[in-house]
């Protein structure tokens, strides 16, 4: 019996029921709300909407997203390594290139 509860459709069918049979009773004992302007208004802390849209760009996001990467491949390789000295090389590499991306 605990072998067929750990299969991963019974598990997945038993897991989406157990997920309904909560949201129903989050449903049922929801307070019941009535329809305003201020629910359809954008929020901005009190302040008033701007209809400009920012946007910010993504510079500096994929200069961290290529650090992490960066590290984390890096972690890998060398947490797979036997520790010679040719992983004493990549880690200096490695020390290199993380920082370049950090002076930019």
């Amino acid at each position: 019996m605990t072998n067929l509860l750990l299969t991963p459709l019974i598990a997945f069918l038993i897991y989406g029921l157990a997920v309904s049979a909560a949201s129903g009773l989050g449903r049922l004992f929801a307070a019941k709300g009535h329809n305003s302007q201020f629910k359809s208004e954008p929020y901005a802390s009190g302040e008033d909407y701007d209809p400009i849209p920012a946007a910010p760009g993504y510079r500096q996001f994929f200069v961290i997203a290529l650090f992490f990467a960066v590290l984390h491949l890096g972690v890998i390789m060398v947490g797979s390594s036997d520790l010679s000295s040719v992983t004493v090389i990549y880690l200096l590499g490695l020390i290199l290139a993380l920082i370049a991306l950090i002076l930019g």
